[in-house]
């Protein structure tokens, strides 16, 4: 018996490129697809938000001395580029899949909106949200709080590249980081944890959605998390 059975997947861009670091890579794409068609074949309804860290960001075009917006806008695209390469993948494998962009690119992909989304869920397709909201300023972890509200979805799944859950710092640079396994919303949100941005834990908090943060990288992590095992870290609720 699923846990959840309406999810979103987010998946960072970092995690599909592997140890290359920046990129595209094929091989972990794929890979990202059979675990995905492993949960597909539960009956599970799957979106995912793809992140685009491994081609550009648009803070780090900030930075760099770019217009913001313009800078975001480049990283939207990226995610495109990310969310074509799963669809790809899963394809491939058999998995019915629909790219949906929240900027136009008719040629492509669908146009975002909410209620075909649902309606290719409830048909047992998987959903890849891309472009972001749309809007600069917004990261793609507010993408996953925003669309994981609007389709109801029962979780978000934030897979990262090697990381197990949430630690109280970083375990690389601190010996002493220590792994929590429950965590509440307001819990991140006051201890500055840097799990996903403040907005999307507001949005998660308020909309009563929970969060599982686990390593992407371990084969069958994302079935457990469906069935209910503990897996990472969950963070749900209030207090």
């Amino acid at each position: 018996m699923a846990k959840y059975n309406r999810i979103v997947l987010k998946v960072s861009g970092e995690a599909l490129a592997g140890d290359n670091g920046f990129g595209i890579n094929p091989p972990v794409i794929t890979d990202v697809a059979k675990e995905i068609k492993a949960v597909h074949d539960l009956g599970i309804q799957i979106a995912v938000v793809c992140g685009g860290g491994n081609m550009w960001r648009g803070q780090t075009g900030a930075e760099l001395g770019m217009e913001r917006a313009q800078a975001d806008y480049m990283g939207m695209l990226a995610t495109v580029m990310n969310g074509l390469a799963l669809q790809d993948s899963l394809e491939s494998i058999g998995v019915p899949t629909r790219v949906q962009t929240s900027i136009e690119m008719r040629q492509i992909a669908e146009p975002y909106i909410r209620r075909k989304a649902v309606r290719h869920l409830e048909k047992g397709r998987v959903v890849i949200f891309a472009a972001g909201t749309g809007n600069p300023y917004f990261s793609t972890d507010t993408t996953a709080a925003l669309r994981a509200a609007e389709i109801n979805a029962d979780a978000i799944l934030m897979g990262k590249n090697g990381v197990d859950g949430v630690y109280s710092a970083d375990p690389a640079k601190d010996d002493t980081a220590v792994k929590f396994e429950s965590l509440s919303h307001l819990d991140v949100i006051t201890k500055g944890l840097k799990i996903m941005d403040t907005t999307a834990s507001s949005l998660s908090m308020d909309n009563d959605i929970p969060l599982v943060v686990f390593n992407l990288n371990e084969p069958g992590n994302i079935k457990r998390v469906v069935l209910g095992e503990q897996v990472g870290t969950t963070i749900e609720g209030r207090n």
